[in-house]
């Protein structure tokens, strides 16, 4: 199985899963539009579906984090809210400082298309809030500052085993794993 994606995080997170997969090596990936998770998912798994090896499964992703005070902003643009890393949680920070209601939720859509153009599907979500400033060296993203229901640590803090277990991408191959079998 190839994951149609140039980010090694997310490959290695659905590795740590117990899928056998690799990068698929191509140019340019279709740029996402902002339509809806599974849509962008979708179209990278046909793009996988045009470049890659005929008789290999391609996988699509596509996730985000929504927060409602923000009317579910970042959302499908999570990645391009801000520039990587620091200046989009900074953004993120600065817009939510005034702001009490900071329940978020982070959603992830797999898109898995087969050689003979079986698609399956899995969903996954992990709700929370944000937290008053980053904290934690796990993970990636906007993992330092997103805290997970039920829990005060935030997902950079908790690590990157919790977050194999735990995190929207697992569940949403738990559930396209469900419908694999």
């Amino acid at each position: 199985m190839l994951l149609c994606s140039r980010n090694a995080n997310k490959l290695r997170e659905l590795s740590a899963l117990g899928w056998e997969l690799d990068l698929l090596d191509a140019g340019e990936y279709p740029e996402e539009g902002s339509e809806g998770y599974y849509e962008n998912a979708r179209s990278k798994a046909l793009y996988g579906r045009e470049v890659g090896p005929a008789d290999v499964w391609m996988l699509g992703e596509d996730s985000g984090l929504e927060v409602a005070a923000l009317g579910g902003a970042p959302g499908v643009r999570s990645a391009r809210y801000g520039a990587e890393g620091a200046e989009a949680i900074g953004r993120l920070l600065r817009e939510l400082r005034a702001i009490e209601d900071r329940r978020a939720r982070y959603v992830c859509e797999l898109v898995l298309l087969g050689p003979a153009g079986e698609e399956l599907r899995g969903r996954g979500e992990l709700k929370g809030r944000i937290a008053r400033e980053p904290r934690g060296s796990e993970g990636f993203g906007y993992d330092p500052v997103f805290l997970p229901a039920g829990e005060e640590q935030t997902v950079a803090e908790l690590g990157n085993a919790w977050k194999a277990r735990n995190s929207h991408r697992a569940r949403a191959a738990a559930d396209l794993r469900t419908k694999l079998a």
